[in-house]
């Protein structure tokens, strides 16, 4: 199959034209519109500094439901100790500059260049992309962030300076998501990491139609940071 190399227009190929790999499209911006038209069709963008912009909708999907989310004994006595204080939406900036401290899936370096990092910031600031972020004595130690659209998560990247700060904050956002009705957690690809967790493979075909009904409801655009917590 060809690669798609995107225009101006706000038009994506179809998922289904995704090379092996996943690869799909090449070009365009990261504009909010074109970001969150990309997510409600299964599509994310992930490339370097050193490409375009290349556009991704892998087979199969990594996808966590939180009635399937797996909690560890001893992850649950960390959370039940109080080990981290746990907080949403209070440095979206912060994490994703920690998160591109970690290394990519393949290679060295970091996906999240700045100008990923800035189109993730101003959709945070319109209210679809939220982090979750754990503290020690004052010092933020882990956290991840995703973009939130109708009743679909969809996780990006995550980081921990600590033991377990990373796994606890991840804990507090499935609990928030299955409290709000949220469908899933799009983990995009396979990790052995997330698998622990409860996530699992589903075909490309069977995920467009679960997110074809998740985006479909209605969201909770808006800052997050008000929500409380439960363990």
């Amino acid at each position: 199959m060809p690669i798609f190399r995107l225009t101006e227009s706000l038009v994506f190929p179809s998922p289904h034209y995704a090379e092996p790999d996943g690869l799909l499209a090449i070009g365009g911006d990261l504009s909010p519109q074109r970001l969150l038209e990309a997510y409600a069709l299964g599509i994310f963008p992930w490339y370097s500094d050193y490409t375009p912009i290349l556009w991704w909708s892998p087979h199969p999907r990594l996808v966590l439901f939180p009635d399937e989310f797996r909690v560890s004994a001893s992850l649950r006595r960390v959370v039940k100790r109080k080990t981290f204080t746990v907080t949403v939406d209070r440095c979206f900036r912060e994490v994703m500059r920690e998160c591109a401290r970690v290394p990519r899936r393949y290679g060295e370096g970091t996906w999240i260049t700045e100008e990923m990092l800035e189109a993730y910031c101003r959709l945070h600031r319109l209210g679809y992309a939220h982090s979750v972020e754990s503290w020690q004595a004052g010092e933020l130690v882990g956290g991840l962030y995703g973009v939130a659209l109708g009743r679909a998560f969809f996780g990006e990247s995550m980081f921990m300076r600590k033991t377990d700060a990373s796994k606890v904050a991840l804990v507090y956002l499935v609990n928030l998501l299955r409290r709000f009705g949220f469908e899933f957690v799009d983990c995009q690809v396979t990790t052995a990491h997330l698998q622990r967790f409860g996530a699992r493979e589903v075909a490309r075909e069977d995920f467009l139609g679960i997110l074809s009904e998740a985006v479909a409801k209605a969201g909770l655009p808006g800052s997050w940071a008000s929500m409380p917590l439960e363990e």
